[in-house]
């Protein structure tokens, strides 16, 4: 019998095409994503690490359309602001970039960080509290590689007011927003990344440093 827990050269090989493939998408088809797919993407967050077993994400899924309009205005309100700290072509090409998928995007998901939670009895973050929000954002990447798995596109909108956006969702008082995805069928299929097919920014090279081993110093 197979050794579950050993993995073989053609189980990276297909990791590294989920990760080569998932690619922030903003262009989606209104076509529904069925119930049993988004029931792998809660089982695929329920899998993710957390520090000391925290568990500290909360999901809500927002299906009402009015609601999507308040938080979508919130978006234009910071896009406007944020296109503001630039000057000549960096400005006029920040104005034609497409940083949202919000008016297509089928399902659309508010992701929250509690501020404190009982789960987990403070293990591990007691001197970096900030684990919390990397556990939420590794949670959102457990996701966001499941849902490429079944050939949904997934986009984090990050040019959000989180205080605004709280607001709106009137969600418990120490529920920190972290981030709203949008999840659909892509428009189109495409690996490479919009900033860099934009001109924006071009994929870099991970910083990767080593240290040496520092040498003895010489006995007297």
């Amino acid at each position: 019998m197979p050794n579950p827990a050993h993995f073989a050269d053609e189980d990276l090989s297909a990791l590294l095409r989920l990760l080569r493939w998932r690619r922030d998408v903003r262009h989606f088809r209104p076509d529904p994503v069925p119930e049993a797919a988004l029931a792998r993407l809660r089982e695929a967050m329920a899998l993710a690490p957390s520090v000391g077993n925290a568990r500290p994400w909360r999901v809500v899924q927002v299906d009402d359309p009015a609601l999507r309009q308040q938080v979508r205005e919130v978006f234009r309100d910071c896009n406007s602001a944020a296109a503001a700290r630039y000057r000549g072509e960096r400005r006029t090409a920040y104005g034609q970039l497409k940083l949202e998928g919000m008016e297509n995007a089928p399902v659309q998901l508010a992701v929250f960080c509690i501020a404190d939670p009982a789960r987990g009895h403070g293990l591990g973050r007691r001197t970096m509290s900030e684990t919390l929000q990397q556990s939420v954002a590794m949670a959102i990447f457990s996701i966001w590689l499941a849902a490429r798995a079944q050939n949904l596109g997934l986009g984090m909108v990050s040019i959000l007011d989180p205080e605004r956006v709280e607001t709106l969702l009137g969600m418990p008082a120490d529920w920190r927003f972290a981030a709203w995805l949008c999840i659909g069928y892509p428009e189109f299929r495409d690996d490479l990344p919009l900033l860099h097919r934009t001109g924006w920014q071009e994929n870099a090279e991970s910083a990767w440093l080593r240290l040496a081993p520092r040498e003895k110093p010489p006995r007297p």
